[in-house]
């Protein structure tokens, strides 16, 4: 399937490539805003598993580029965090490290000189295999895992952003994560494919447990150690009269773009514009560059 076809096919991959985008879930973040105003009052943000930097362009865009403060302390700062490298954005400061690791939190912390984040964000996800169970599992697992960096950088009172895929155990997640903010609202934007199970969480007002420590966060999330039992999230009392039904919005202009519609293009010579910004290490080049040492020997 050509280029040309895919900018029919799939309206905001086109529309990101005339806007300048890195890719068309810039869309997602910015329709998500839109509806939960979550980049209101935002002057320290992180951005989880970044890469290739598409949502950290909408923070850049949004908070950064507008921001007339002469002053670089008054300046949002904005740290994005993957294991991949990714080219510079304007007002970004990039870490590349492991969101499960504390010392990338240390690191975040020292960039926001001791402060804390008033929002962290995640549109990560793992390789899809089709099957939907272990693909909202292996997500769930992701989002936990972005927990570590959120309970070591999130300020009181601050919003957490994250990709979900939509299962039969949404429930367990947002029960894990009702534990640490007050609102939690499942939501899935105009620019995200109906024919998609993924969604996204916004969690607002961050309230962790009295006396929580992160290094805890584990033992509260699977209650091993019995140090929060009042927290009692575990998957077996989430079933028959304690289902929980998890609130659910959509967000987008109605009357916008449908992201599982095909639009003609705007005229018969049309040409297919080229990535904003291809990535910088894919995977496919080790896997090339392994092939060519195979056919070496």
């Amino acid at each position: 399937m050509g280029k040309s076809s895919k900018d029919k096919r799939d309206i905001y991959y086109r529309k990101a490539k005339e806007e300048g985008w890195r890719a068309r879930s810039a869309f997602k973040l910015l329709q998500i805003d839109e509806e939960f105003g979550i980049l209101q009052g935002v002057k320290r943000v992180v951005d989880l598993c970044a890469a290739p930097g598409s949502w950290s362009q909408v923070l850049s865009r949004q908070l950064y580029v507008p921001s007339k403060s002469d002053k670089q302390d008054d300046r949002p700062l904005i740290v994005a965090i993957d294991l991949q490298p990714m080219a510079p954005i304007d007002g970004v400061v990039q870490i590349q490290g492991d969101i499960t690791s504390a010392r990338t939190a240390e690191l975040v912390i020292q960039h926001f000189h001791g402060c804390q984040a008033d929002l962290v964000v995640c549109d990560g996800a793992p390789d899809v295999t089709g099957l939907h169970d272990m693909d909202e599992f292996v997500q769930a697992q992701l989002i936990l895992a972005a927990l570590t960096i959120v309970t070591h950088v999130l300020r009181p009172g601050a919003k957490f952003v994250a990709k979900v895929f939509r299962g039969k155990d949404i429930s367990l997640l947002y029960a894990q994560l009702k534990m640490f903010f007050t609102t939690v609202t499942c939501t899935k934007p105009k620019s995200s494919r109906n024919s998609s199970i993924e969604a996204f969480v916004v969690c607002e007002d961050y309230q962790p447990p009295e006396g929580f420590e992160p290094r805890n966060l584990y033992d509260i999330l699977e209650q091993a150690s019995g140090a929060y039992p009042e927290l009692d999230c575990s998957s077996a009392w989430l079933e028959g009269p304690n289902k929980i039904m998890v609130p659910f919005l959509a967000c987008g202009d109605l009357s916008g773009y449908d992201a599982d519609q095909s639009y003609p293009l705007p005229s018969e010579d049309y040409q297919s514009l080229a990535p904003v910004q291809p990535p910088i290490a894919p995977a496919y080049k080790t896997a090339l560059g392994l092939e060519k040492k195979l056919q070496m020997v």
